[in-house]
């Protein structure tokens, strides 16, 4: 575990089960060193979270998140967290590192292809009906079961389920919010969103992007708007917005941040800020 200035970073445990296991479940409110009190922090791996009992907040990065039961909240790696418990928050949580998935399927851009991870411009949680809640129970049901009697090929059957529950819960998404539920749409778009994750303090623009993909710069604008509703300048613009909004968490100056992400100076900074969410980088800050 290390620290930043304000926020705490939590790292998956490989290990908990003796061998190597990149995935893990339990029970929010007795998992053993689980954060549930008013500190911000993040983590280095992705989580759901499924809410049976318990109201309040969820603050992930700027966005604040209705706690209530039959909430679905999905949280990506280096995200700013920060609960709010108002009654006691009763559920699940499971979470997993990437290579999890990725090693088995082959697939540096596998979990990109699920609309509510690495989301910047959607909700990153979902309240279902009492069915579709229930379904996704029955599987983590079985996930939590395997744990309790783990065996040689106990990772293969775990990730077959975890695959189901990630499809299912992707159908619900794009259902909920009309969104496309195929997780086979054109590799370039996923490539487009991988490369946001790695390249955004490069300050790349729309076209150096294009060029990287060795697609037109017509061409990634075409597939963006299709697949995310956004043109790809947009989605630079949110993944920037928010990845500014974390190293503000971090209580990092203006001139820092200007600095890291290839601003000419500091006010330039400040109005960019501004104009994509209305206050000042400062008066941001002051929120946290």
């Amino acid at each position: 575990m290390a620290s930043t200035a304000k926020i705490e970073t939590y790292n998956f445990l490989p290990y908990k089960y003796g061998t190597e296991l990149l995935l893990d479940i339990g029970r929010i409110e007795t998992l053993k060193n689980y954060v549930l009190d008013n500190t911000a922090h993040q983590l280095s791996f992705y989580e759901i979270l499924f809410i049976e009992r318990g109201t309040g907040t969820f603050t992930l990065d700027e966005n604040e998140i209705t706690i209530s039961p039959r909430a679905i909240i999905f949280t990506s790696p280096g995200q700013v967290r920060r609960w709010k418990i108002e009654e006691e928050v009763k559920g699940f949580t499971l979470f997993f590192e990437k290579d999890f998935l990725h090693l088995f399927f082959s697939d540096e851009l596998f979990l990109y292809r699920f609309q509510y991870f690495h989301q910047y411009s959607r909700p990153a949680n979902m309240l279902v009906a009492e069915v579709p809640f229930g379904k996704c129970l029955e599987l983590l049901y079985e996930i939590e079961g395997e744990f309790g009697r783990l065996q040689n090929d106990s990772s293969h059957f775990i990730r077959s389920l975890l695959y189901q529950l990630l499809v299912t819960l992707n159908r619900y998404y794009a259902g909920i919010y009309n969104v496309q539920s195929d997780t086979s749409v054109h590799p370039d778009f996923y490539r487009f969103r991988s490369l946001l994750e790695k390249k955004i303090a490069d300050g790349l623009s729309a076209e150096g992007y294009a060029k990287m993909l060795q697609v037109s710069y017509g061409f990634l604008n075409k597939i963006c708007r299709q697949f995310s509703g956004l043109s790809a300048q947009q989605m630079i613009h949110y993944k920037l917005i928010s990845e500014i909004k974390k190293r503000l968490c971090q209580n990092k100056s203006a001139k820092e941040i200007s600095y890291e992400f290839g601003f000419s100076d500091p006010s330039n900074f400040n109005r960019f800020f501004k104009r994509f969410t209305g206050i000042t980088p400062q008066r941001y800050r002051k929120k946290w």
